[in-house]
């Protein structure tokens, strides 16, 4: 691990990024906005007007925070306006790299880097601060939209919607509030939370992020057992920010992050849940599309050298993600639009 200071590449240990043994995730750098029109969102400045073949994602396929931005890139018909390059799933002193000796890694297609790190230098050469993804690329100024997940998959929802004709919300105004609070405690507790037991580096630290994640999946189950999605009869945002840590549990949480109090398969209602998202049909093809385990589980293991010393890639259960949820067809809920 690392990040830039003033242009330059520091390493630093996990241990490093922690305070009393308790991991601290860092805030993101860039948090401009893509806009129908070009005009300033909520945060950063405007100028990024919605266009067909501007925009390039920068992505990891084992990254949780931007497997979202893969999704929404499928869920709302983008992937014939934004190109996608997948770094390599080794993350190691270097950060994320662009090597290709790893099938479905793609290197940097846009400018044949060696290093995601240089795609943030090449637009700042003084940047400082954390090399994260997903990077949201604008190849027509050369610089970096945002590498924030929580922005990029609201662009994603509405900014294009005049282009792609595809005008599915997964925000919908009366729905706000609920899918925020959701977010709120998921997002602490939960996809966040699974780093905070992992990279815990006293006991104390891991007891509370792991008893505030099993809180907080226990109050899952319970909800999922009596509404059909997390805000209720209408799949929003809420559902697919918790899907990409619902698909990573088994085989990498319960073990590698000690988060092992109960498999995902053993909560029938999150389990069958996170079936269905994993099954999600889209216009551009099913959600399972958007997720390769073979980089996930190859990342964790090998990257986290602190955690897993050896880089002992293990077997992993084998789990049909493909098996019937038996919560009913996607026309059986609340459309989308």
């Amino acid at each position: 691990m690392g990040h830039l200071e003033n242009g330059t590449w520091i390493t630093q240990s996990l241990a490093e990024r922690s305070r009393g043994g308790a991991f601290e995730r860092p805030d993101t750098e860039w948090r401009n906005w893509i806009t129908p029109d070009g005009a300033p969102g909520p945060s950063g400045t405007g100028g990024f007007e919605a266009e067909p073949g501007r925009y390039h994602l920068y992505v990891s396929h084992a990254c949780p925070w931007a497997h979202r931005a893969l999704i929404f890139r499928k869920l709302k018909s983008l992937e014939a306006l934004i190109d996608v390059s997948v770094v390599h799933p080794d993350m190691l002193q270097d950060g994320w790299s662009f090597s290709q000796d790893f099938a479905g890694a793609t290197g940097d297609r846009l400018y044949d880097l060696p290093f995601l790190r240089d795609l943030y230098t090449r637009a700042d050469p003084g940047a400082s601060g954390h090399v994260t993804v997903p990077v949201l690329w604008d190849s027509k100024r050369e610089t970096i939209v945002s590498n924030e997940s929580a922005d990029i998959i609201r662009m994603f929802n509405s900014a294009f919607d005049a282009i792609t004709g595809n005008r599915d919300d997964y925000h919908p105004e009366a729905l706000r509030a609920e899918i925020d609070a959701v977010n709120a405690r998921v997002y602490d507790t939960v996809n966040n939370g699974v780093y905070r037991a992992g990279f815990a580096t006293t006991q104390d630290a891991y007891d509370d992020a792991v008893h505030a994640l099993f809180d907080s999946l226990d109050w899952l189950e319970e909800r999922l057992a009596h509404q059909r999605y997390l805000a209720g009869d209408r799949i929003t945002e809420a559902d697919w920010r918790l899907a990409t840590t619902l698909f990573r549990f088994d085989p990498v949480y319960h073990t590698h992050f000690k988060c092992n109090r109960a498999f995902l398969r053993e909560m029938p209602a999150l389990w069958a849940y996170a079936r269905e998202l994993y099954q999600w049909p889209t216009p551009d093809g099913p959600v399972a599309g958007t997720v390769h385990f073979d980089h996930i589980v190859r990342h964790y293991h090998y990257s986290h050298e602190s955690v897993n010393p050896y880089r002992i890639i293990p077997i992993n259960p084998v789990l049909d993600w493909d098996a019937p949820h038996g919560r009913g067809s996607k026309d059986d809920a609340v459309q989308e639009r």
